[in-house]
């Protein structure tokens, strides 16, 4: 899988500085950060809404294109997939491959240590964070289920 998304990234890259009148990534990246947002947040409702309604073979449409739309806002941000595929390794080692670190823990930075790339730039996407210690305590939110009034998606 991450093979497939590293391609994906790498041909975002590709594409970024092509014509914006015959690439719909070169278009993205010429209308800037708050439109590449935007379209990664229209995607992500898509994927709900489907999810939601049980209309998988819509789900895994939409999530090609949500995916799309991180990889080209991951590239305008200067995160490389190495860098998510580190924190979701430090993740599994902390709480389990299947938990999403609580709200509380994940907002305080814990030994956070920017890199400097070779331009001697800091980059906060680049920070490594260590892992929350033992003597924290970690609260668990309550799970909370959408409930399904058959979502309509906007088009």
């Amino acid at each position: 899988m991450s093979d497939s998304l590293e391609r994906l990234y790498h041909a975002v890259i590709a594409a970024k500085d092509l014509d914006p009148a015959t690439s719909r990534t070169a278009r993205l990246f010429q209308r800037g950060p708050a439109k590449m947002a935007k379209k990664l947040a229209e995607e992500a409702i898509e994927v709900v809404i489907d999810a939601v309604n049980g209309n998988s073979d819509a789900v895994i449409r939409e999530s090609a294109d949500l995916l799309y739309n991180l990889s080209v806002l991951w590239v305008a941000a200067g995160v490389r997939p190495e860098d998510v595929w580190a924190e979701m390794d430090r993740r599994e080692r902390v709480q389990g491959i299947a938990e999403k670190l609580p709200k509380a823990s994940a907002d305080k930075p814990h030994a956070a240590k920017p890199v400097s790339d070779k331009s001697g730039a800091t980059s906060k996407a680049a920070a490594k964070i260590a892992p929350p210690s033992a003597s924290e305590s970690v609260a668990r939110r309550p799970i909370v289920a959408l409930q399904s009034s058959r979502l309509k998606k906007r088009r």
